[in-house]
């Protein structure tokens, strides 16, 4: 009858388990105190029936926990992504290295967000050359880094 109370007052098979024993120990501490005015059973039902509305009450109050499992997302970006991130950067950044000066300063001012119009001014270049050396900067990489246009 117990477990059946708590089991109706508690859905999560765990914490109706922990009403369960609050339930015993609450009806240890009131059995000194029954009068005998009614049955065992309805005494132990009326315990019962209290604790596991206290239960409750206390339940409503509290923050609403998550249970942990594999499947809550980790805070901020994916580990794993963010590992292949970094790899894929240094990789750009190795390939970068390699291209020949002039294409070098073109693609890191590039990379760093500069218009070919500010790219050219900086280089004292026209935008055109600019344009010229971006593209053959990013056939150069593509064959570098071996990936397909």
């Amino acid at each position: 009858m117990i477990r059946r109370i708590a089991a109706s007052y508690e859905a999560n098979p765990h914490l109706a388990e922990e009403l369960v024993q609050e339930i015993h120990f609450a009806l240890w501490r009131a059995l000194p105190a029954f009068r005998g005015d009614a049955s065992v059973r309805t005494f132990v039902a009326r315990i019962a029936t209290n604790r596991a509305i206290t239960h409750v009450a206390r339940a409503l109050k509290s923050p609403p926990s998550l249970e942990l499992n594999e499947q809550i997302p980790a805070p901020g970006d994916d580990p794993e992504r963010k590992a292949i991130a970094l790899s894929d950067q240094a990789h750009l950044m190795a390939a970068v290295r390699r291209l020949p000066l002039s294409h070098r300063q073109a693609v890191t001012l590039a990379l760093e967000g500069l218009a070919p119009k500010e790219i050219a001014d900086f280089l004292g270049l026209t935008p055109n050359a600019v344009a010229v050396r971006l593209s053959r900067a990013k056939d150069l990489l593509r064959n570098l880094i071996g990936a397909t246009p």
